[in-house]
């Protein structure tokens, strides 16, 4: 099975693709209103916009460290996952993606980095709540936020991890609990994005070690602009060994020559007769 990840709503018909996702808000902070046709992504907590537009937002290190996309490690800037206000708008976004198509994607969730966030908001609401730990706060943050999520989801809910399958990294990094997470969860969706895919041993090492650490369901996202079609045919093979579907990101023309390529290789290698 595959799918497509676009921004052009004209390509979530294509026949190649079983499955089409389709960004009703993405990290620059950008708006598009959902679409029958598509399963609606949600940038949660990465947005820029948002983050220019209004300072508090932003996640802080312990140093005093703003989490935006002009320090290192940082391709776009974060919103703080406890604002209550900013949450409430998500909610409602996923709401209303949800009365148009059931399904709905959360991309984006998560604290930005191990070092956050110490914000004055954060640093009260773990001093008040119930937990000494204050990874474990976090963790109850993040999975607070997609139970709320999937309330308003009649239809399945995926959720997209960060690429990293080492037990405990992603609990560390992000706060996501993936085993509490995957209460409330149907299919988690994992980028493992590459701008050649020249190698694959280590998509197999990646997607391997995920098959290892997760009980629900998980599609495999890889990246598909200006990869060279046997390339991608290459990765795409060793990623649909392990995951449910092969999602496409970002190039639904590369992706579907790509699945055209496949099947017609498949057909090909038919044999009929003794």
């Amino acid at each position: 099975m595959y799918g497509v990840v676009t921004r052009n709503e004209e390509e979530l018909t294509w026949e190649e693709f079983d499955a089409a996702f389709y960004e009703v808000k993405d990290v620059t902070g950008r708006a598009a209103e959902p679409v029958p046709e598509g399963i609606s992504m949600v940038s949660c907590f990465g947005d820029n916009a948002a983050a220019e537009g209004d300072p508090d937002l932003v996640p802080v290190s312990d140093d005093g460290e703003r989490a935006t996309r002009d320090r290192p490690y940082f391709d776009w800037s974060y919103v703080c996952p406890s604002h209550d206000r900013y949450r409430e708008g998500l909610l409602e976004i996923i709401e209303e993606a949800a009365a148009v198509r059931p399904d709905v994607r959360l991309d984006d969730v998560g604290f930005p980095r191990e070092e956050y966030c110490h914000c004055d908001r954060c640093e009260r609401a773990f001093a008040g709540s119930d937990h000494e730990d204050w990874r474990a706060w976090r963790a109850s943050v993040i999975t607070e936020f997609v139970a709320a999520a999937r309330e308003r989801v009649p239809g399945d809910l995926y959720l997209t991890l960060y690429p990293d399958p080492y037990p405990g990294h992603i609990y560390d990094r992000a706060g996501l609990d993936v085993t509490a997470l995957e209460a409330y969860v149907d299919e988690f969706v994992v980028p493992l994005y590459d701008m050649a895919y020249s190698t694959t041993y280590w998509l197999e090492i990646l997607a391997r070690g995920f098959g290892d650490e997760l009980s629900k369901p998980f599609s495999i996202e890889l990246y598909a602009v200006d990869v060279d079609v046997d390339d991608l045919v290459h990765a795409t093979e060793v990623a649909e060994a392990y995951g449910e579907r092969v999602l496409f990101g970002y190039d639904a023309s590369n992706a579907r020559a790509t699945v055209r390529r496949m099947r017609a290789d498949e057909r090909d290698g038919e044999r009929f007769g003794p």
